[in-house]
């Protein structure tokens, strides 16, 4: 089974451009590895993860 963009970013199937933006800004900042200093892999791996959800869910 594929990756679940959707449920990276925590919107609907029927997410519009609007709430797509949104989630991955909150999300972004959330994650930011300069943002979780004593994180610093984890984050950079969600961040990516979160990153790529977002590329592939806005075409």
């Amino acid at each position: 089974m594929g990756v679940d963009y959707y449920k990276i970013l925590g919107v609907d199937k029927g997410a519009k451009d609007d709430d797509l933006k949104k989630a991955y800004r909150k999300l972004a900042m959330k994650w930011h590895p300069d943002k979780n200093p004593n994180n610093k892999k984890d984050a950079e791996a969600k961040f990516k993860q979160i990153s790529e959800a977002y590329d592939v869910l806005r075409m």
